[in-house]
């Protein structure tokens, strides 16, 4: 018998989390964060993290777990997020990954194995030197000389990412995006049902406007302003996120308030769409579309139950 799982995902802003609740409630689940930046402690506001009094009881795994300090990577992801399943299983309760990092997400539906990409400490040091010099343009270019189909899949500023895909095929001679190809052929060694909460594109881009423009009268600043103040910079990865490197730059007086703010909204969207595009290739996924359910969010629920049901993933 394979264990349970369900994923819960879409692009940012679309409402995942409000939703991803009312599920767990449901169906005695427990909530794994796919999300790359929520893992991090002392960095809330610029992650939408959701806050405690917002779980309404509800577990939730791998947030606020790390500091800004430490990596964190789609192995890394995997094995503890593997670590929060087993524990949920044991109490007899079903895990639910929510978020929107996509490559997480299946590399753990899929048990994807990424032994063979060794990490080598020389050959990073020296795709690291030549992006600080070059620029991220220029490493993306190497990308694209060496695996064309992984640069098209990974954004130029995704630096950490872009150095993974170089390295693995400079060590083994082969692109990562076949390896990758290959691994996703695999069947997954779950009972999974896989969700993706989606809106008309006008509507997620006011939701991310609104968004941004919430986050600012929070205080996003001062959260990296403090942050700053702790040494961290835009080259840790925890510091390459949205929200944090647009005010960084400001910060460094490099752009205006504005125009962080604007950058800031434009790349959200530009992120978003990445998002979509990247679940449109992934297998049996199944859209909840707000607007076929008149945005109801009892309806969808109901839907997700009767997948669920018919799936034999709840009874």
């Amino acid at each position: 018998m394979k264990q349970p799982l369900v994923i819960l995902t879409g692009p940012t802003a679309v409402g995942k989390t409000k939703l991803s609740i009312a599920l767990a409630k449901a169906i005695d689940g427990e909530i794994i964060s796919a999300d790359s930046m929520q893992v991090y402690r002392h960095m809330d506001i610029g992650s939408a993290k959701i806050r405690p009094e917002e779980m309404e009881g509800v577990p939730h795994h791998l947030i606020d777990i790390l500091d800004p300090t430490d990596d964190f990577h789609v192995v890394r992801f995997q094995s503890l997020a593997k670590e929060a399943m087993e524990k949920i299983y044991e109490r007899n309760r079903i895990p639910i990954v929510v978020g929107g990092t996509g490559f997480y997400i299946q590399a753990l539906l899929y048990d994807i194995d990424f032994t063979e990409n060794e990490e080598n400490a020389e050959l990073r040091a020296e795709l690291e030197a030549f992006a600080t010099e070059k620029g991220a343009e220029a490493l993306h270019q190497l990308l694209k000389e060496a695996d064309p189909k992984s640069a098209e899949q990974i954004h130029p500023n995704n630096r950490k990412r872009v150095i993974r895909a170089l390295e693995y095929y400079r060590l083994t001679g082969k692109r990562i995006s076949d390896h990758n190809e290959v691994q996703q052929q695999k069947e997954s060694p779950y009972n999974a049902a896989y969700f993706v909460l989606n809106h008309e594109r006008e509507q997620i881009y006011k939701r991310i406007d609104d968004r941004v423009d919430g986050m600012i009268e929070e205080g996003l600043l001062k959260e990296v302003q403090a942050l700053k103040a702790r040494g961290l910079n835009r080259g840790m990865v925890s510091m390459q996120g949205l929200g944090y490197k647009e005010m960084l730059t400001y910060l460094d007086g490099e752009i205006s308030f504005s125009e962080a703010v604007r950058i800031l909204k434009r790349d959200t969207r530009h992120f978003a769409k990445r998002q979509l595009t990247w679940f449109r290739r992934e297998r049996d996924v199944i859209w909840l579309n707000k607007p076929d359910f008149q945005d109801r969010e009892e309806d969808i629920l109901n839907y997700i139950l009767n997948v669920l049901k018919e799936r034999e993933i709840i009874s």
